[in-house]
């Protein structure tokens, strides 16, 4: 199992309450349920309370994907995905980008949170982190989390071939997307709010706006290609897209930048891939015609019922009625 391989972001099977069964042996089953590799095996059965985390942080991948997509032609639908995973194109950079990202962030939020037993809160030593701990205040433990995560990957430094390369690149993008969000957020305790003691700790930022990142990125991506390097003695990625004035010396691209070595299918009819645009909701003032890829829309009017007028009665609840109202949707055509 990779949050980067062939079943990056499908859903783990349910395990069922724990009832009476002692703590070490649930998290050993969990870990034997999960498509892991047998050395990330190893890495589960030692680390009680990755199992669980691991499922959130493909819950949260998933959820961030579908919400960033919701209104282009892939809409990062489960169908499809392990073909997509085998190819080089820019929706397979953000599938690495943001399933990377969503491990970093759920396994440093679980550390701070108390879901795993061999990290706790963040001790970075710029930061008065004991004090905050005092406080009740508990850093994200992000260092933790990107060393582990290394580790649990296996990457290696120099990939074989140009997928291999691209891959590592595009995880290690999300990664830093994680990184860059990361903030220091500051306390103040004292009399009336006063400053008299102030304590600070890191602090991610929420994954909505690492997923706003990433969908930027893939909106940005960058087109390479494989190319020696005579100076260090092993090939290196390149583009003549950017960053470069010339092509005969194509420049390396951004280690922010998500790079792909193949041209996207249109994702306009069934395959594979996806399962095409036929059916899909769209905004008519929007993206209707691209969605649609041509074909057209069908126009349906629907009743929608939702709560109105709504009064707050003594003591402790409120009172609303029913109101209905015509709601028109618009669907691309077969």
């Amino acid at each position: 199992f990779s949050l980067t391989g062939k079943e990056a972001l499908t859903h783990f099977p349910s395990l069922g309450p724990s009832t009476n069964a002692a703590q070490g042996k649930v998290h050993v089953k969990q870990c034997d349920l999960l498509k892991l590799s047998r050395k990330q095996k190893r890495l589960c059965r030692r680390e009680p309370g990755l199992a669980e985390t691991l499922r959130d942080a493909i819950r949260l991948g998933v959820m961030e994907c579908q919400y960033q997509f919701r209104s282009e032609r892939w809409n990062c639908s489960l169908e499809g995905r392990t073909s997509l995973l085998k190819r080089g194109f820019k929706e397979t950079a953000f599938l690495y980008a943001v399933s990377s990202a969503a491990l970093t962030h759920s396994l440093a939020r679980a550390c701070s949170a108390g879901r795993m037993e061999r990290c706790t809160c963040d001790d970075s030593p710029d930061l008065e982190n004991r004090k905050a701990w005092q406080w009740g205040v508990c850093g994200d433990n992000l260092k933790y989390s990107t060393k582990f995560l290394k580790k649990f990957l296996g990457q290696k430094r120099i990939g074989k071939d140009l997928r291999a390369k691209v891959d590592i690149h595009n995880t290690n993008v999300g990664i830093k997307a994680v990184k860059n969000g990361l903030k220091t957020t500051c306390k103040c305790h004292g009399v009336s709010g006063s400053c008299a003691v102030r304590t600070c700790w890191k602090q991610l930022s929420p994954f909505h706006e690492i997923g706003r990142l990433l969908k930027l990125r893939y909106d940005d991506a960058v087109k390479v290609f494989s190319t020696t390097n005579d100076a260090v003695g092993h090939s290196e990625l390149a583009s003549p897209q950017r960053h470069s004035y010339s092509p005969k010396h194509p420049a390396s691209p951004r280690s922010t930048d998500l790079v792909y070595v193949e041209d996207s299918p249109s994702f306009c009819r069934p395959s594979k891939y996806s399962l095409g645009t036929a059916g899909r909701t769209c905004s008519r003032e929007g993206n209707c015609d691209s969605m649609c890829c041509g074909r057209g829309y069908n126009t349906q009017s629907r009743l929608v019922t939702f709560s109105c007028h709504c009064q707050v009665q003594w003591c402790c609840y409120v009172e609303c009625q029913q109101c209905m109202q015509e709601e028109v949707v618009y669907s691309c055509k077969q």
